[in-house]
């Protein structure tokens, strides 16, 4: 929810989410909490700080479990990094009686939470868990075959090594988080973009968000799922099967095996018996990587999804070691 509250002050990723932005926007005017998206952006702005208690520990499950962590941080906590957040002296009146931990502010910011979520997020959960699920195999792939050097490096540009001891990411600001031998918790986010996210307060455990940004169109393939049609898009489904055509049209972006069976909900097997079909006709070509097979679409495959013949280019410091 913090994430998306961004996005909704900023126009990054434009292509991706703007879909999105005027969908929500809508949904947001249409169900009358115009009030209470502006009172929960005043408190989680777009900026180089927001408030951590937004954002509890990880592990959280569900919705309900998240707001009552949110809810029962100690008042002491909330008053600080509230005053944070504005300045000293600059309190407004509403945050200042969340900020002294008033029961009627925090049950109202609990309300305001739960009615934001089913607008901005309960309606892309599936679209989010697609994702997410794409993501992990890749991590735990990397992770299996090569440690935690291989899972830092399947992470690609987002995170480097300075040194031996100390793993840069890039940030909006220059920061350092000591990790002391703590263990840093990686979480990927889908309404993330362009940078990881990590928690402001060192003493807190340390977590970084990286992105899992998707692809632009990702709304579109979402409601034709919900419409029952997304699995073919269009003719190409009458063409060459409806779970065949899902399949390129995944791989609008490289794809191994796994993934693709994670993205299109299919057993490793069907994914790969369904890849072996389209590499013979042409239409995606395979290449083993290590212990993984990476899918791409061919030329030929972009005519038939595009429409017309053309290719196609395809191109925080945390310091305290890798434990």
């Amino acid at each position: 929810m913090a994430l998306t509250l961004h996005l909704l002050q900023n126009r990054q990723a434009a292509l991706v989410f703007d879909p999105w932005r005027r969908e929500v926007r809508a949904a947001i005017a249409r169900a009358g909490l115009e009030e209470t998206v502006a009172a929960l952006i005043r408190l989680c702005p777009f900026a180089a700080y927001f408030p951590d208690f937004l954002t509890p520990a990880p592990g959280t499950t569900d919705l309900e479990t998240g707001i009552d962590r949110v809810l029962s941080t100690p008042a002491a906590r909330i008053g600080r990094e509230i005053a944070r957040l504005y300045g000293p002296g600059r309190i407004p009146c509403g945050a200042r009686r969340l900020a002294a931990g008033d029961t009627g502010a925090l049950a109202r910011l609990g309300e305001g939470l739960r009615r934001y979520y089913t607008v901005a997020v309960k309606p892309y959960l599936a679209a989010i868990g697609s994702a997410v699920s794409a993501d992990r195999p890749v991590r735990a792939e990397a992770a299996l075959t090569a440690g935690t050097d291989g899972l830092l490096a399947s992470y690609g540009p987002d995170l480097s090594w300075r040194g031996e001891r100390v793993l840069e990411a890039p940030y909006p600001v220059r920061w350092e988080l000591p990790l002391g031998g703590r263990p840093l918790t990686m979480i990927p986010a889908f309404f993330c973009v362009r940078f990881p996210v990590a928690l402001a307060d060192p003493r807190l455990p340390p977590v970084l968000v990286h992105p899992v940004t998707p692809l632009p169109g990702w709304l579109e393939r979402h409601r034709a799922g919900e419409r029952g049609d997304g699995a073919g898009p269009g003719p190409v489904g009458h063409l060459v099967g409806h779970t065949r055509a899902a399949v390129l049209d995944a791989l609008e972006r490289p794809l191994t095996t796994t993934q693709l069976g994670a993205v299109l909900r299919l057993a490793l097997s069907t994914a790969s018996r369904h890849a072996t079909v389209l590499r013979e006709a042409g239409l995606i070509s395979s290449e083993r990587r290590g212990p993984s097979v990476v899918h791409r679409r061919t030329g030929l495959g972009d005519a038939l999804m595009n429409g017309a013949v053309g290719g196609r280019s395809t191109t925080v410091a945390l310091s305290g070691g890798a434990g």
